[in-house]
């Protein structure tokens, strides 16, 4: 049984730190590479015309499983299911299903491998006991999200041995070309960044994929980019790792709390936000 995710444990610590923004881009590619994950995409998913606030209250809505409490968590987890239930269709001539167990399963496990894969390139690497508890903590969240026991890796160990076989079976999907051209044209979050923001976020995206799924999907990685990468990671390490964990989850800590919040006065929600609740649209 896993600690409860207070603050001082892994799962409090690691899966809201603001550094985990540098793979979020990195994340979706390897959702959709998911061939069922991408049919429910390229189908009910209108993410290309406005992706950050679709972003925005994806974020929203993983915020309220970690640090909205388990009630908070129960909801939204009950919420989030009855969304996907309507995500249905054909794709090659098959039935496919947004809660279909494997491919619900693959999106729980990106969303687990992320912060661990953050620390790792930007921070200090998790310890076996971090990584363990860590582990059994976000174990008990997919728990609540309806992930099927038996989709749940025993460990650490096992799970990294269940992420690698996934990335391997995976090849180049259309979603995954939609979401690159999506960040090539889509507007820019906020009016004031660069236009070499939307670079940068690819070359994250290919920094930080598996290797062997960048080269099969067609993505260059030289030496240089490589030498570049690891100048980026270093600087990122330097400024925010001396930065008490309390502080690097703030912002996500803060918006667990307020979406509970939002739930609890649903009217407040829909004056201020103009929407239907934190997290009610897809992930993408």
């Amino acid at each position: 049984m896993a600690p409860p995710i207070v603050r001082g444990t892994a799962a409090w610590k690691y899966f809201g730190d603001f550094r985990d923004a540098l793979l979020a881009e990195q994340v979706l590619v390897l959702q959709v590479a998911h061939p069922v994950v991408a049919a429910g995409v390229l189908e009910h998913s209108d993410y290309t015309a406005d992706p950050w606030t679709r972003l925005m209250r994806t974020v929203a809505s993983l915020s309220i499983y970690v640090y909205g409490g388990p009630a908070g968590a129960r909801v939204e987890a009950e919420r989030l299911r009855a969304l996907h239930r309507s995500f249905t269709g054909v794709a090659d001539g098959r039935r496919y299903s947004a809660l279909d167990p494997a491919a619900y399963a693959w999106v729980h496990a990106t969303l687990v491998k992320a912060p661990v894969d953050v620390q790792r390139f930007f921070g200090r690497p998790l310890s076996t006991s971090e990584l363990a508890e860590y582990y059994a903590q976000m174990c008990d969240v997919g728990r609540m999200l309806g992930v099927r026991e038996r989709d749940l890796p025993p460990d650490w160990a096992a799970f990294e041995r269940y992420y690698d076989s996934m990335v391997a079976g995976f090849t180049g999907t259309p979603a995954i070309e939609q979401l690159f051209e999506t960040i090539r044209t889509a507007r820019k979050p906020v009016p004031f960044l660069p236009d070499s923001w939307r670079q940068g976020q690819l070359f994250l995206i290919r920094a930080t994929l598996p290797p062997e799924f960048r080269e099969r999907i067609g993505l260059q990685w030289t030496a240089e980019d490589q030498r570049r990468f690891e100048r980026f990671a270093r600087l990122v390490r330097l400024v925010t790792t001396p930065i008490p964990a309390g502080l690097r989850t703030g912002p996500m800590r803060w918006l667990g709390k307020l979406n509970v919040w939002f739930r609890a006065h649903p009217r407040a929600y829909r004056l201020l936000v103009r929407g239907n609740g934190p997290g009610a649209t897809p992930s993408l």
